[in-house]
Formats: C-alpha cells, structure tokens, sequence
C-alpha cells in the first residue's frame, strides 16, 4: 500500500514537472520563437497567452515586441558647405518578424550593433549632402528674435540663406535610406531624430572669436553713439549758458545804462541849481585824492587850482 502511494505521488510530481516545463506564457510586451535542436518550429507567438512545447527538446526564445531606443555616439561629420559639426541622433525600431530577426542577428545587442552601422552611415550620407544651415533649421520663417545692434546683419543673413530641404526632411532621408537595409533583418525603424548638433572643438573656438569681435564692435558702435550723444548734450548746454549769460548781461547793461543817465540827470540837476556849490565840491575831492602827507606840490598863488586855499575878499 505504502509503495503505492509512494508511486503515485512520484506520478504526480512527475506529470507536474512536466507540464511546468512544457508550459510557458507570452505576455502583452513579448513573442516567442520555438526552437527544436536549433532549427525554428511553427511560427512565432505573437498573441499573449500559454503556450505549450515540448520540454527538453523544445526551447521558447522571447523577443521583446515594444518600441526598442537606439542611441547613437556622436560623431564628426563635414557638411555640404565645408563645416565640421558633431550630429548626435537616437531612433526607435521593433522587432517585426522574429523569426528572420533570431535567424540573422540573434538578439538585440547584436541588432544595436548593426544599427550603429546603418543609420550611422545613412546620417553621414544625408548630412555631407547638406549645408550646415538646411540641419539647423525647417523652414524660411522669419525669427522673432534678434541681435541688439545687429538688425541690418540679420536682415541681410535671412535674405542670403534660403532652406530647401530642412532638418525634418533629412531625418526622413536617413529613415528611408536605412529601413531597407534593416528589414531582412526582422527590424522596422519607427523614426529617426538628430538629437544634438554642434561644431567642433575648433569650429567652435572660431565662432566664439567671431561672436566675441561682433560684441565688441557692437559695444564700440554704442560708445561712440553714447559719446555723440554727450556731446550734444554738452553743446547745447553750453549754447543755453551762453544765452542764459549774454542775456543777463544785457539786461545788467541795460539796467547800469538807465543808472548811470539816472545819476548823471541828478549831478546835471544839481550843478544847475547852484554851480559855484558843485565847483566847490567836486574841488575839495580833488584835493583829498592829490595832497597827503608825503605829498609835495608847488604852483603858482594865480592857479586857478588853489582859488579856494585862498581867502575871498
């Protein structure tokens, strides 16, 4: 009884590993390929579910079935116009079919490897065959920005540069150069994108000193504006100070002048009246501003100078 039981459950045990073994699940993310001795069985598990295969013999791969990064390493690349720039662009790729994709990469670091060299190659095509401006941009749309001082220059640049194929239509080049090229390999690229443009190291220093002369000739420009402005300033200053000046001292002229006929009218006044008075005023002043006690002065008792030194008969 005991090695009955004893058997059973080893029965038991035995149909439950292999149905653990035989079964496997497929979720919504994933797809399996079935693989006998190597050589693909069926067709691929696309659907999530359980699935059955046969244990030992049989061997379930997965294969992811969502959207899949690629990032690419940055490089140098020269543009139609002679312009070193470093491009950094991604893209996003699914695996479509798994079968041909186990039986021509295997897995996914393997696709990323054959990636780089595809899309890589399509970047560098697309890009040598453009100018540096039709990567920047999209469009001829005016920009709504500007460069303090540089108005005229930026007018002139927009006017020169005139985009025929654009950043958008070059990322749809490097797509459509690169997807033939991946689909034997059970790969569909969804997109493609540049992630980052710059100029090298010694483009850049370039620009920099370019950037650098054009501030400073801007400053230059406003300094010497500044200063005529100064100028300006300080000329009419002195013009409104000397008009300020030349009128006042008219006015100060004009107010001595009536002083002075005013004064002479009184000393004329007073000299009518009684002119003998006035002679003997005006005397005595000359002989306090001629005689002090240092002073010597010989003239003749007739002179009319010393008429009132003398006594009145």
């Amino acid at each position: 009884m005991k090695n009955k039981t004893l058997a059973l459950i080893i029965i038991v045990i035995s149909i439950i590993a292999v149905v653990f073994a035989s079964a496997y699940t497929v979720d919504e993310t994933e797809q399996a390929v079935i693989t006998q001795f190597g050589r693909v069985i069926g067709s691929p598990k696309i659907k999530p579910g359980l699935y059955l295969k046969i244990p030992i013999i049989q061997t379930a791969i997965f294969f992811p079935k969502n959207l899949l990064e690629w990032d690419g390493e940055p490089g140098q690349i020269p543009t139609l116009d002679k312009t070193y720039i470093w491009v950094d662009a991604f893209a996003r790729w699914k695996i479509i079919d798994p079968v041909i994709f186990l039986q021509s990469v295997n897995n996914t670091e393997i696709a990323k490897r054959r990636l780089d060299d595809i899309i890589d190659s399509a970047i560098r095509n697309l890009i040598t065959s453009n100018s540096l401006i039709e990567t920047v941009r999209n469009t001829n749309r005016e920009l709504d920005t500007f460069e303090i001082g540089m108005e005229d220059e930026e007018k002139d640049a927009r006017s020169t540069f005139k985009i025929k194929t654009g950043r958008s239509k070059i990322t749809l080049g490097i797509l459509k150069q690169s997807q033939p090229k991946l689909k034997p390999l059970g790969i569909e690229l969804v997109d493609v994108k540049i992630k980052r443009i710059n100029y090298v190291e010694q483009v850049q220093q370039s620009v920099y000193n370019r950037m650098i002369a054009e501030r400073k000739q801007i400053a230059e420009k406003f300094r010497s504006e500044g200063k005529g402005e100064a100028n300006k300033i300080i000329g009419e200053k002195e013009r409104e100070l000397k008009k300020i000046t030349s009128e006042a001292y008219r006015k100060a002229q004009e107010i001595k002048g009536k002083a002075d006929a005013q004064a002479t009218k009184i000393f004329a006044d007073a000299f009518g009246r009684d002119p003998e008075f006035y002679s003997f005023i005006k005397t005595l002043e000359i002989y306090g501003d001629s005689f002090d006690q240092n002073s010597s002065l010989v003239l003749s008792t007739d002179s009319e100078f010393l008429k009132y030194l003398k006594g009145y008969e």
